[in-house]
C-alpha cells in the first residue's frame, strides 16, 4: 500500500478556518475530492472532530482537532523536502507582500500549484518555505507557461473577499502578449462562447469556441507595437475570465500566441524556437482590485522578465533581410497547411 494510503492527517483549526464549514474546508483541502465524496466520508463518521463524528453543517472552531483519514484515490499533497532548494527561487519573485496577501512574479514553466505528475507548485513551495504560516491560498490560478503577477492569500477573510472581486468580475486583469502576423487595428474585442472540456487521453483542459454550450467570454485588445508581418505586441484586457481565453480568442482572430504550443501554429512556433525563443508570450502584468484592509483600489504590477524582453529586443533589431527570411519560412508553412 502506498505511503499516501496508509496516513492519517490531523490538522488544528486556526483562526483563518474558524467558521468555515466542514464541508467547505475539506472541499478545498483535497481540492481534487468530489463533493459527493466529502458528503460520504463526513457522514459515515470517517471524518472526526476533537475525536466526535460531526455533520456537514458543521462549522470550524479555533483549537479544533480534525482528523482526516487514508481516503483511497486520493493523495494529500505533502512537500518532499528533498525539493526545498528547487523552491528557494519563490522568496525571491515576490513583489509585493503585507499582512493579507502577497503577490509573485511567476516565471513562466512553473506551475501554481502541484498534480498531474508535478513534484510541487508555487503554493506547495511556499508552504514549505514558511513552515509558521497559518494560511497561504491561491486567490486565483495562473498557467503553468504564462508568466506575471499570482496573487496569495494569507488570511481566509481575504482570500473569501478577493474571491468575491473574482466572482463579480471587479477585479481586472491586463496582460501582455506577442502573437503571430498583423493584428488588424479594428480587432478592437474578441466574443465568442467557450467550452471546456477534458481530453480522455491525458485529462488536460482543451477549450473549443462552441455557440451552443459555451459560456459568454470577451476580451479587449490594443495594438502596442508591429513587427512588421512577422509579430505584433497586444496589451490585453479580459473582461470575463475563462479558462484559457486569451489564447482560445487569439487563435480565433487567427494570430494565435508565439509559443503557444496547444492553440498556436506549429510551424510559426518552429521558427521562433530556432531563434531560442521557447516560450509562451503571455504575460499577467497588472492586477487590479480593493484591497481586503484598506477596502481601497490597489494594484500590483509585474515587469516582463528576460525572455521576453529578449525576444522584443530581437525583432526590433531585425533586418530586413531577416525580416524577409522569416516571413518567408513562416508563409511557406502556412501554405503548406492549407
Amino acid at each position: 500500500m502506498k505511503e499516501h494510503d496508509i496516513n492519517v492527517h490531523f490538522i488544528r483549526i486556526s483562526s483563518n478556518s474558524s467558521g468555515q464549514r466542514i464541508d467547505n474546508f475539506l472541499y478545498t483541502y483535497l481540492k481534487v475530492a468530489p463533493k459527493s465524496m466529502i458528503y460520504k466520508i463526513i457522514r459515515t463518521g470517517a471524518i472526526r472532530v476533537n475525536k466526535k463524528r460531526i455533520k456537514f453543517q458543521y462549522k470550524l472552531q479555533i483549537g479544533d482537532l480534525l482528523r482526516i483519514p487514508p481516503i483511497r484515490g486520493i493523495k494529500i499533497n505533502r512537500f518532499n523536502t528533498k525539493y526545498m532548494e528547487e523552491v528557494a527561487f519563490l522568496q525571491n519573485i515576490i513583489i509585493y507582500e503585507d499582512d493579507y496577501l502577497l503577490a509573485l512574479n511567476k516565471p513562466t514553466g512553473v506551475a501554481a500549484h502541484g498534480g498531474s505528475g508535478l513534484k510541487f507548485g508555487v503554493i506547495e513551495g511556499l508552504r514549505a518555505l514558511r513552515p509558521k504560516a497559518q494560511f497561504l491560498e491561491l486567490v486565483h490560478r495562473l498557467d503553468r507557461e504564462t508568466s506575471g503577477v499570482l496573487l496569495v492569500a494569507k488570511r481566509r477573510t481575504a482570500l473569501v473577499y478577493l474571491h468575491e472581486q473574482l466572482r463579480l468580475q471587479n477585479m481586472k486583469k491586463e496582460y501582455l502578449a506577442l502573437v503571430h502576423g498583423r493584428w488588424d487595428v479594428n480587432l478592437q474585442i474578441v466574443s465568442v462562447p467557450l467550452f471546456k472540456k477534458n481530453t480522455l487521453l491525458n485529462s488536460s483542459r482543451v477549450v473549443y469556441i462552441d455557440s451552443e454550450n459555451g459560456k459568454f467570454s470577451t476580451t479587449h485588445f490594443q495594438i502596442k507595437e508591429y513587427f512588421d508581418n512577422v509579430a505584433t505586441f497586444l496589451a490585453i484586457k479580459p473582461i470575463t475570465g475563462r479558462t484559457h481565453q486569451i489564447r482560445v480568442h487569439t487563435q480565433y482572430a487567427s494570430h494565435p500566441i508565439v509559443g503557444d504550443n496547444r492553440y498556436g501554429n506549429y510551424q510559426s512556433n518552429t521558427r521562433f524556437k530556432r531563434f531560442g525563443f521557447n516560450r509562451l508570450f503571455l504575460h499577467a502584468s497588472i492586477v487590479r482590485f480593493i484591497h481586503p484592509n484598506t477596502k481601497k483600489k490597489f494594484h500590483i504590477h509585474a515587469p516582463l522578465d528576460q525572455s521576453f524582453h529578449n525576444c522584443l529586443f530581437f525583432l526590433r533589431n531585425l533586418s530586413v533581410k531577416s525580416y524577409d527570411c522569416l516571413l518567408e519560412n513562416i508563409s511557406k508553412n502556412i501554405d503548406n497547411l492549407k
